[in-house]
């Protein structure tokens, strides 16, 4: 069934939203001089709960490219990299993918989950553009891997390089027609989810919606696959749109909480809709009795939290743990006019959730 998100209910965001605190200098350090980070997820458990190895350590992934002056350029050199977080300490393992495996000329986001049948991590990602492209492209497309885990955390042997979702132009708009950051069409971010109800599993995305009149056209779309054959993925017809609000419901993933389940997207100001209604950057999301809806948004607008007004743009990428823990990066952060991109992991913070209402923890 699909849920449509609202120029009404953008218009209904309190005039006091729940915010997340102000990001300062001695919060969050760089993981390296050389080195920009930012969408992050961890390796998880097929129940959402982050894979311990031994010790404790939980093995994460994100988004990393080299450090340049401009931070918009880090887009064109994205490939996705491993770190070792024990408790607030992040260790930088490099690349998770050899070089040449992938078969994007960058790697986009994703999930990852351990398999514990053979003892090997499936990584869901985007490939964006084409391997040896001429010119870097916007096209993407969303593949699977796997590889074998060792006990320091490493992953090798790649293989079974498999589009997992692939292109379905009759639901969503292909993503080979140029564009630019904030503009581009999306089919990328596959996040896995498995509902503990009836074990079905399941890939939500970030879509774009076929045959909208409207430059601003973001859905969330969805694959599926029986609870017995979880690598046998179906697409389906999106699941939420905000077709004529907004462009990008990014990071789209699903955890169940005391018997409901809550959609989260991360969007930001500048790809909504300016004739209809414009909302905050921030964590957005709906609840639903079950995977398939009606959704219902969160605060009956949409809006979970915002950063801050002083500094509207310090995080994004938000990621809500079944623990309810936030994991984000540091973006343009600090007070006043000069842009600061943090490029690190920001500092991890705690959701509340009651039936459709939530926001950060005090």
């Amino acid at each position: 069934m699909l849920t449509s998100w609202t120029a009404e209910h953008v218009g209904a965001i309190s005039t006091n939203p729940s915010t997340s605190a102000l990001i300062a200098a001695d919060d969050f350090v760089r993981i390296s001089p050389s080195i920009d980070i930012w969408d992050a997820w961890p390796v998880q458990k097929r129940d959402g709960a982050p894979l311990l190895l031994d010790g404790g350590a939980q093995l994460w992934m994100a988004l990393a490219a080299p450090r340049f002056d401009n931070p918009d350029e880090r887009h064109e050199h994205a490939r996705i990299h491993l770190f070792l977080r024990t408790d607030d300490r992040w260790d930088h393992l490099g690349p998770a993918m050899p070089d040449g495996f992938s078969p994007g000329s960058r790697e986009w986001s994703g999930s990852a989950i351990f398999d514990e049948a053979v003892g090997e991590v499936i990584l869901y990602f985007t490939a964006a553009g084409r391997r040896d492209e001429a010119e870097l492209t916007f096209e993407q497309r969303m593949f699977s891997a796997r590889a074998r885990l060792t006990k320091e955390g490493r992953l090798v042997e790649w293989g079974q390089l498999i589009e997992v979702i692939p292109a379905q132009p009759a639901l969503y708009m292909p993503t080979t027609d140029g564009g630019q950051i904030g503009t581009i069409k999306a089919f990328r971010d596959p996040a896995y989810f498995r509902d503990p109800t009836d074990g079905r599993h399941y890939l939500f995305f970030a879509g774009s919606l076929a045959g909208s009149a409207s430059a601003f056209n973001g859905v969330v779309g969805v694959a599926t696959a029986p609870a017995d054959q979880p690598d046998h993925w179906t697409i389906a017809r999106p699941l939420l749109s905000a077709d004529g609000v907004n462009n990008e419901l990014e990071r789209p993933h699903v955890i169940q909480h005391k018997g409901l389940y809550y959609l989260f997207w991360s969007t930001q100001r500048h790809v909504f809709n300016p004739e209809a209604a414009i909302g905050p950057t921030g964590l957005y999301g709906m609840v639903s009795e079950g995977v398939s809806g009606p959704w219902r948004p969160i605060n009956g607008s949409g809006l979970v939290f915002a950063n801050p007004r002083e500094a509207p743009a310090q995080a994004y990428s938000w990621m809500i743990l079944p623990d309810l823990s936030v994991t984000s990066f540091v973006d343009d952060w600090g007070v006043g006019t000069e842009r600061r991109f943090g490029g690190s992991f920001a500092p991890f913070t705690q959701l509340w959730l009651d039936g459709d209402r939530g926001g950060i923890a005090a």
